[in-house]
């Protein structure tokens, strides 16, 4: 695109800077990908799934799926698996648990549909080192928590993510599914390289994440989870995985994912429009946690440049890409002037065409690595084309809407605010959060010098929770 014409060449110099620019980028990202290395096994593990590891699920309607899902993870053997739900869901979920293994599944409830709660209800349950949260639909296979655990040799690795996978809700993915498993296959090279570059990446995903439960314990960050506020007064109820990552940057923590076939979950994806809604509750989370990194915090600055160098990127993004069918538009229309009266000689569908070409040129390199493995899947790439456009004009759309803060996708989640305020009603009028003994608060720097062991009478008050009345849970 740089010359289709020797009329007026000045017009066509932003295809090919923009061009230039973007697929440089993508092909440093490439290269970084390939040299990346999962963590390997340690042969001498220092933490143990059985003995170490509690599995977090929060969800408020689980189905057939939770089954497979479950199975999955009693394959690596956690010490115990807690399914958070909310009050009204206490018989189906238990049912559900009581037919897949009622001695290391436990349901506990909380009054109201939250998830931020229904975590940090989990939270405080828990009697291990290690938490993972996930999804009530995440099948893992049954290498990840192994792998995942062998991050944790790092000492100050307080965060572990993973690459996943889309896995069909039906006997073939529809054209949604498609679209969701090409963005996560761009995910995973992303995440990877960032990894690789410099230590970061912008969010370690809820759909499965394993952290260091003396950060999580910290009443300081449980408050802060559960009275997270866009503004300081819309407050967040999903988003949860980029309060978690962002806290880990603040705080001093490294982070690491597993990009690799043994830590790989499959998660389903809406299969039909709905999909869209999911994504714009995405899109909106990631420019509230991104705006508040670069401009608010200003951690990932030093911490991970490059992590914050993509940020800024994808603030630009939506406008770089409309700029492509906006700078043709002024050709075509050029081209159907005569040249006497300022136009340009070549014929306009002579730039339409080439303009198409060019497209599923770059558009089907991005896609190489997915479709390496599903090459089915190329006749989705006009698809994908179209959502592209159709992402960067909800993302301005995101943005100015960023007070919205509903779910979007699931029905009986209900205002954030109210949920927190009998949350804390029932806690005594205290912080809900606020019902946990005094830990410390230990940045990285000070737990990889002395790993916080709490005194046996501590430690009694600190793991051994009370029975709590106040139940259960949430998901997605």
């Amino acid at each position: 695109m740089l010359r289709l014409t020797s009329d007026h060449f000045p017009v066509f110099v932003p295809f090919g800077v923009i061009g230039f620019y973007r697929y440089l980028w993508y092909l440093i990202r490439i290269a970084a990908s390939l040299t990346y290395r999962p963590v390997p096994l340690p042969e001498n593990p220092t933490y143990i799934a059985e003995e170490d590891v509690t599995i977090i699920v929060p969800t408020i309607d689980a189905g057939e799926e939770f089954k497979e899902a479950a199975h999955s993870w009693l394959v690596g053997k956690p010490k115990e698996i807690l399914i958070i739900t909310e009050e009204k869901m206490l018989g189906p979920l238990q049912e559900l648990a009581n037919a897949v293994d009622p001695e290391r599944i436990r349901v506990l409830t909380v009054p109201f549909a939250n998830k931020r709660l229904q975590m940090s209800h989990g939270i405080k349950n828990t009697t291990t080192d290690i938490i993972v949260f996930a999804d009530d639909d995440a099948i893992w296979p049954p290498t990840l928590l192994p792998y995942v655990l062998a991050c944790f040799e790092d000492q100050k690795v307080g965060g572990v993510g993973t690459s996943q996978r889309v896995q069909p809700v039906g006997d073939r993915m529809t054209v949604w599914e498609v679209l969701a498993a090409f963005r996560l296959s761009i995910r995973n090279i992303e995440i990877a390289s960032s990894t690789h570059i410099d230590g970061g990446l912008p969010c370690l995903s809820g759909r499965t994440a394993a952290y260091r439960t003396v950060i999580l314990k910290d009443p300081e960050f449980l408050h802060g989870f559960t009275h997270d506020y866009w503004l300081g007064k819309y407050q967040l109820n999903s988003g949860d995985d980029k309060f978690l990552t962002r806290w880990m940057v603040s705080h001093g923590w490294s982070t690491y994912v597993q990009v690799c076939k043994e830590a790989e979950l499959l998660s389903t994806m809406k299969p039909n429009w709905r999909f869209l809604k999911q994504v714009l509750r995405w899109t909106r989370n990631t420019w509230r946690s991104d705006l508040r990194s670069l401009f608010m915090e200003r951690y990932i600055w030093t911490a991970h440049p490059y992590v914050a160098y993509t940020m800024v990127d994808k603030l630009f993004n939506p406008f770089t890409l409309l700029a492509g069918p906006v700078l043709v538009a002024v050709v075509v229309y050029k081209s159907t002037k005569p040249v006497e009266d300022g136009g340009f000689h070549l014929p306009w569908w002579n730039v339409v065409v080439s303009y198409i070409v060019w497209l599923f040129a770059t558009r089907t390199a991005k896609l190489l690595p997915h479709l390496w493995y599903r090459p089915q899947d190329i006749i989705h790439v006009p698809a994908f084309i179209l959502f592209g456009y159709y992402f960067s004009v909800m993302k301005i759309y995101a943005l100015l809407t960023l007070h919205e803060t509903g779910w979007g996708t699931r029905s009986g989640i209900g205002d954030a605010r109210a949920a927190t305020a009998a949350a804390d009603s029932s806690a005594g009028g205290g912080a809900y959060v606020e019902k946990l003994p005094d830990t410390p608060s230990y940045p990285a720097q000070q737990y990889a010098q002395q790993p916080y062991a709490p005194q046996p009478q501590q430690q009694q008050q600190y793991y051994q929770q009370p029975p709590v009345e106040m139940q259960t849970g949430y998901a997605r």
